[in-house]
C-alpha cells in the first residue's frame, strides 16, 4: 500500500482510498492506528488525513512523522472534523475511522473487493470490536453488530453503522450535519447515504477500537454516554437545528470514577428526557 499526501497525488492518478481520522489529544494511540494502516496488504494508492481538532499534545507531530497529511479544524466535534477531512479527500472512496482504532492487514482489501463486486453500492460498513473490553462490552458489540447483520440480511437495510468502520463513495457524499455532536457522523451519515443507494454490511471485517470509553461501567455507558449524549443529543440538536447538548467528555486513560449524586441525577434526567423526545420525535421527525 502506498500512502500519499493529497497534494502529492497526480491528477490523473487519484488514490483509491482516503482514510479520514479526526483526532483530539491522541498522541498515545495515533501511532498504532497509522502503523496498522501502513501494514495493509492493499496494493493501491491510499491517502491518510488526520484532522487535528484542537489538540494540545503531539498528535499532529506524530501523524506527520508517520506520513499522514494533517489538517486543522477549530470547530470542536467529530462532525466538523470529519467534514474538514472529507472535503480535502481526493480518493474515490472515503473511509471514516477513529484515532484509537487499528485494523487487520486485509481490512482495506476486503472493502475494495466489496465495492468492485457490486458497483451499485454507495457504502460498505463493518463492525467494531473493543480491545481488552470487560465481558459486558464484548457481549454488547457482539449483540449489536450481530443484530445489524441480521436486519441487513432480512430487510436489505442497515439500521446502524459505526463511525470507526464505514467506507463510502465520495460521489455519494453530500456533507456531514455539523450541528450534530455524537451520532451525526454515524446515524446522520447513514441516513444521507441510504437515500443515495444501497449500503452493505460486512460482519467479517471489523475494526479494533480502544475500550477506554467503557471505563466508567455499564450504567454510565447506557444512560449517560448512549442515551443522554448520543441519542438525546443527536435528536435534540437535529430537531432544533443547533447544539443544545454538546460533546460527551473525552476519556484518555483515567481510572473509573463513581457517578455520585449529580451523576445519578443526570442519568435519571437523561432517561426521562429521552423517552419524552423519542415519543414526540415519532410524530415530528422522520426517523428513517
Amino acid at each position: 500500500m502506498t500512502i500519499m499526501a493529497p497534494e502529492k497525488v497526480p491528477d490523473e492518478q487519484p488514490p483509491r482510498f482516503s482514510v479520514v481520522i479526526p483526532a483530539y489529544n491522541e498522541e498515545a494511540l495515533i501511532g498504532d492506528c497509522l502503523a496498522s494502516l501502513a501494514r495493509q496488504d492493499f496494493p493501491g494508492r491510499v491517502e491518510v488525513i488526520v484532522v487535528d481538532n484542537n489538540c494540545t499534545d503531539r498528535t499532529a507531530e506524530i501523524a506527520r512523522a508517520c506520513g499522514a497529511t494533517v489538517a486543522s479544524e477549530e470547530a470542536r466535534g467529530v462532525c466538523p472534523a470529519r467534514q474538514r477531512g472529507t472535503l480535502l479527500a481526493q480518493g474515490e472512496i472515503v473511509i471514516s475511522t477513529d484515532a484509537d482504532t487499528t485494523f487487520g492487514p486485509g481490512w482495506l482489501s476486503r472493502i475494495d473487493r466489496a465495492f468492485r463486486d457490486d458497483p451499485e453500492l454507495v457504502a460498505v460498513a463493518g463492525p467494531c470490536r473493543f480491545v481488552d473490553a470487560p465481558l459486558w462490552g464484548r457481549i454488547y458489540t457482539w449483540a449489536l453488530f450481530g443484530l445489524v447483520h441480521l436486519i441487513s440480511r432480512v430487510t436489505g437495510r442497515i439500521p446502524y453503522v459505526s463511525a470507526t468502520n464505514i467506507a463510502f463513495r465520495r460521489s455519494a457524499w453530500d456533507g456531514y450535519d455539523t450541528r450534530a455532536t455524537q451520532g451525526g457522523d454515524e446515524v446522520g451519515l447513514m441516513r444521507r447515504l441510504r437515500s443515495r443507494g444501497r449500503i452493505a454490511f460486512d460482519l467479517g471485517n471489523p475494526t479494533f477500537t480502544s475500550s477506554r470509553r467503557l471505563y466508567r461501567g455499564l450504567v454510565y455507558n447506557i444512560f449517560v454516554t448512549c442515551l443522554f449524549y448520543y441519542a438525546l443529543g443527536y435528536w435534540l440538536n437535529r430537531i432544533f437545528g443547533r447544539q443544545l447538548i454538546g460533546m460527551a467528555p473525552s476519556f484518555r486513560g483515567e481510572a473509573p470514577q463513581p457517578l455520585g449524586r449529580r451523576g445519578v441525577g443526570r442519568v435519571v434526567i437523561a432517561g426521562v428526557c429521552l423517552v419524552v423526545f423519542l415519543v414526540l420525535g415519532r410524530y415530528t421527525v422522520d426517523l428513517g
